[in-house]
């Protein structure tokens, strides 16, 4: 059994070297092409000082640059800490002094006090006779080694660092493998960032079963997205909810035309409303579409293809390859669920995380007993699929009924005055809580909040109706797309 995605790596390369690994604006790297750059690049890495489980973090490039100085990190003894492309220097600092990494791989100039080298050079650099001679002399990480520290964006408060083993990113790339059902010879393309949780296990799961990614930074230069895709034959995508409406916007009719050549879609990282599941069903009448329900602390754990399963509100699935979920109380206990006694989603399996980086007693408040505990309000129905309403902070309790701010939001973004929008709970005497709705707006001066009340009124039960409506300048989000909520309830 293989114990690191790095041995995976180097067994493919070693029965299909000429095989696709990766590829990306500036080219291509084959199987054998990316073992022989990690080799060479963890040699280099422990000459410069990087010994066994030290951090070394790296500036995310969204190339196959980024993914071989990753690999070369685990083959060198290290663990491998990403962090966004041109992170702020705030960002930067704290990571570096949680990690104590004593190098930084970047692009990005930063006043920081580490020693620091761009990708391209450590990759271009020449090795010394003595390295060269040890290039072959190397040992594979073992399984419950730490891999990677993976800090989230934070969208509830402060950022932590998510620390995950070798073991833990093959039973995640698992659960991606078998949860899309890759086919041999896939090729997904990959836009979503490399430096979060999302992205990267992506590439995993295709390195798992032999297969190729193809990256890019963004979705915004569509030109270049649907060249790469013809020329490396794509075959699958992983998109976010908001890459998806940039697609539909800048070239709605090039996605119906490659539509024939795409196996499937997953979509992640931020909720799925139904407005971009119409979109990708309308485009992708005949791929499977997954949605997947997880998080930095334990993957993917549960997936729904919504073009094979429809008319599930609410449904995320059943649990993947490696994960088992219960409902529970607030105390923690075990509940038989349903949708009219809801409790708390926990899951179990060798994907869960191992801890929080240094934070032992928060650790012991998420993970307990085998299960990563959650803050997510659902249910278990009796065919085994799992509902998800939204977060117990986020979902908005109006006498007693249960709203999920992401039910309000699907509606209001169809109106066509609508950029972008964010339910929040706001504390009410009467109802204890009511939605209120910040909404982004085409014009200001036009927009007419008794027009999209009454628009509303078409595809939401009058409970569910905002009570309160302020317009802003910009939704806040997180680099990767999720909604700062907190940030909405603390404005005054």
């Amino acid at each position: 059994m293989f114990e690191s995605i790095v041995e995976i790596v180097a067994d493919h390369a070693g029965k299909n070297p000429d095989k696709l690994c990766a590829a990306d604006k500036k080219g291509a790297y084959t199987y054998g092409e990316v073992w022989e750059q990690i080799k060479k690049a963890a040699q280099i890495l422990k000459s410069m000082g990087v010994a066994g489980k030290s951090c070394v973090m790296v500036e995310c490039t969204q190339d196959a640059e980024f993914l071989i100085c990753d690999l070369a990190c685990e083959l060198a003894g290290a663990v491998f800490v990403p962090v966004e492309h041109r992170a702020s220097e705030e960002r930067v600092k704290k990571i570096l002094e949680d990690t104590a990494a004593g190098l930084f791989i970047c692009d990005t100039k930063y006043e920081v006090k580490v020693k620091m080298i761009s990708a391209s050079v450590l990759l271009q650099k020449e090795l010394l006779p003595a390295e060269q001679e040890s290039l072959e002399t190397y040992v594979f990480p073992k399984a419950e080694e730490t891999a990677e520290i993976l800090y989230t964006t934070g969208t509830t408060g402060v950022s932590k660092g998510i620390e995950v083993t070798n073991q833990n990113n093959i039973a995640l790339a698992e659960n991606v493998r078998y949860g899309t059902e890759m086919k041999e010879n896939n090729v997904e393309l990959i836009p979503l960032p490399l430096s979060h949780s999302h992205g990267i296990r992506c590439c995993y799961a295709n390195m798992l079963g032999g297969h190729a990614v193809v990256l890019i930074e963004g979705v915004s230069w569509a030109k270049q997205i649907f060249e790469l895709i013809e020329k490396y034959q794509v075959t699958a995508m992983d998109v976010s909810p908001s890459a998806v409406m940039v697609l539909e916007k800048l070239a709605g009719k090039k996605l119906t035309e490659i539509a024939p050549q795409i196996d499937y879609i997953q979509v992640g990282t931020e909720a799925l409303n139904e407005s971009v599941k119409e979109i990708l069903l309308s485009h992708f009448p005949s791929a499977r579409l997954y949605n997947f329900y997880g998080s930095t602390e334990s993957g993917r754990t549960c997936v729904l293809d919504f073009n094979k399963e429809r008319n599930k509100p609410g449904c995320i699935g059943k649990p993947t390859r490696n994960a088992e979920f219960i409902v529970t109380d607030e105390k923690r206990n075990p509940i038989e669920s349903s949708k009219e006694h809801m409790g708390l989603l926990a899951t179990a399996g060798p994907m869960n995380m191992k801890g929080y980086w240094g934070q032992p007693e928060l650790t012991q408040q998420i993970m307990q007993k085998g299960y990563v505990y959650t803050n997510d309000l659902g249910y278990i129905d009796e065919q085994g699929y799992v509902y998800m309403i939204g977060r117990k902070d986020d979902v908005i309790n109006y006498k007693g009924i249960k709203i999920a701010p992401e039910e309000i939001e699907a509606s209001v973004r169809k109106y066509p005055e609508i950029i972008d929008c964010a339910c929040v709970p706001k504390e009410d005497k009467l109802s204890g809580q009511v939605p209120k709705l910040f909404v982004a707006v085409r014009d200001p001066e036009t927009f007419q909040q008794k027009e999209l009340f009454e628009f509303l009124k078409k595809h939401i039960d009058g409970n569910k109706m905002p009570k309160e409506v302020e317009i802003i300048d910009e939704i806040p989000r997180t680099y990767n797309g999720k909604i700062q909520r907190m940030k909405l309830q603390e404005r005054k």
